[in-house]
């Protein structure tokens, strides 16, 4: 598997509404508008995203971190080798990505750009 970066870092929160006027008025970043996210995203300058969805919006987790790869299915088929549970891949306009729980027990995604 090649790692190419991080592509974002979310959270789930009862806070949504407060945390996107801080977001957008504190921290500055601007909202990306993106079909098939559940979930406010801002882009960073250096094109990673910062996402902000309501609990439950990202499934049983309150943080998740997004990996960029190269090739997902081969990724899919590493982590399967090793024994990492993985749900099936899923889509939204810019990309294709899967989730998983590393050992660590927190869920982290894999993502690679259409």
């Amino acid at each position: 598997m090649r790692i190419l970066g991080l592509v974002f870092a979310g959270t789930a929160t009862e806070q949504r509404a407060e945390m996107a006027v801080f977001v957008q008025d504190i921290l500055g970043l601007r909202r990306a508008q993106v079909g098939g996210v559940e979930a406010d995203l801002y882009v960073l300058p250096d094109g990673s995203h910062f996402a902000v969805a309501d609990p439950r919006g990202m499934g049983d987790a309150d943080r998740s971190i997004g990996f960029r790869v190269e090739h997902l299915d081969d990724s899919i088929v590493e982590l399967r080798a090793a024994g990492i549970a993985v749900d099936d891949p899923a889509e939204n306009d810019r990309q294709r990505y899967v989730h998983f729980r590393a050992p660590d027990g927190n869920l982290y995604e894999l993502v690679e750009d259409r």
